[in-house]
């Protein structure tokens, strides 16, 4: 792709962005201090203020409310432990939310605060009502401004006590940010934060390190990129590489993706002029509702291991999961939870809705489906998970 079609290509992306999610991090929003960077936020306002009034539908995720909060309190050092952590957002929720108010009230734009824990995602209802009340203040104009509720959550990776892992929705505001932009069919996801956006390599390591302008795809090269260390220092629980994981779920869900310096002077303003800023993720066929759902927006919490044959006939005759391909029921589900399916690599490559309980699959996996007949009171399907219930996240 060469300088003109790249240029061609993004003032394209950002003229025909009509609903956007806007994500500030914590390094942007706070300076050295401790306290919000005041000429950068109210920017930031201008900017999204000045979309909104150019007829856009914005979304903001932002994060601040423990950085405020600590400062409240007098803390002189981020604080570790959990309870510490929800004090500090339980002060700083409200003082942050009332700065962004004041802020955009002054630009005539209403805004929404609204806080979001992973069982928002997790169960289907409540995220089918999220969406409409979201889709609901859209239409009236008004702002929807999201954080992590992280005064009551505690959501990090774990493992159980079978050793498989719970992979929750989200525990960072990156991976939040994609997940609004997913569940709202967003066509673009802007993440502001201290680094101008994704380098060949760290680019605090010398100038060999050159910014990336376009990514057409996610590679593995391309997210190898994460494992650097070219993200910020300062207090956050993001870095580029959930970033990255953010980027890769937008676009994955047909959403463009910029990682890009809020820290620049009117980045905003300047990024949708078509300005020629961060790194730009070109979005892919996009997923059903349902689909996202499944792929992105659920707390995972067991798995279902699988042999190669049964992986080949998933992925390449788009065949549904029966009983003989299963080796291993990894923790505890009911009927309608989602699961990971696991190839003998111990790599998941897809998520579904599985028809039965972890001890009904655990009596039938590796046998025929008429045994189902034979071993289950309640017969529900043949296959543990239907086709249409399956979802391909790997790559």
């Amino acid at each position: 792709m060469t300088l003109a079609d790249k240029t061609a290509t993004r003032k394209e992306i950002i003229s025909g962005s009509r609903r956007i999610v806007i994500k500030l991090g914590t390094a942007v929003l706070m300076n050295d201090q401790g306290g919000i960077a005041l000429s950068r936020f109210y920017s930031f306002v201008e900017g999204i203020a000045n979309l909104i009034k150019a007829g856009k539908e914005v979304l903001l995720v932002t994060s601040g409310a423990v950085g405020l909060g600590a400062r409240a309190l007098g803390l002189t050092s981020k604080p570790k432990l959990l309870p510490v952590k929800q004090a500090c957002a339980a002060v700083g929720q409200g003082r942050l939310m009332a700065l962004y108010s004041d802020a955009f009230e002054k630009m005539d734009v209403v805004a929404a605060q609204i806080l979001l824990t992973e069982e928002d995602f997790s169960n289907r209802q409540r995220y089918l009502n999220l969406r409409s009340t979201i889709n609901e203040l859209l239409e009236r104009g008004v702002l929807p401004i999201f954080n992590e509720n992280d005064t009551v959550s505690t959501a990090e990776i774990e493992m159980l006590k079978d050793g498989s892992e719970v992979k929750v929705n989200f525990g960072d505001n990156d991976k939040l940010s994609s997940l609004v932009a997913s569940k709202i069919e967003a066509d673009l996801l802007l993440i502001l934060t201290d680094v101008d956006g994704l380098y060949t390599a760290d680019p605090r390591s010398g100038p060999d390190a050159k910014l990336i302008s376009v990514v057409n795809e996610f590679t593995s090269d391309i997210e190898h990129l994460g494992d650097s260390k070219a993200a910020s220092d300062k207090p956050g629980r993001g870095g580029i590489k959930t970033k990255l994981a953010a980027a890769k779920v937008a676009t994955q869900s047909g959403c463009a993706a910029i990682i890009a310096s809020g820290k620049i002077e009117n980045s905003i303003g300047r990024i949708f002029a078509g300005e020629d800023m961060g790194t730009l993720f070109l979005p892919h066929a996009g997923l059903s509702g349902k689909q996202r759902w499944i792929a992105f927006a659920t707390t995972v919490k067991a798995s279902l291991v699988v042999n190669d044959g049964a992986k080949t006939a998933l992925k390449e005759r788009k065949a549904s999961l029966l009983p003989a391909g299963v080796t291993a029921v990894k923790g505890q589900f009911e009927r309608g939870d989602v699961v990971l399916v696991v190839g003998e690599d111990g790599k998941d490559f897809a998520r579904g809705i599985v028809n039965y309980s972890s001890d009904e699959a655990k009596k039938v996996s590796g046998l025929h489906s008429g045994a189902i007949d034979e071993l289950i009171v309640s017969r529900n399907y043949d296959a543990l998970i239907t086709r249409d219930n399956i979802v391909f996240v790997d790559g």
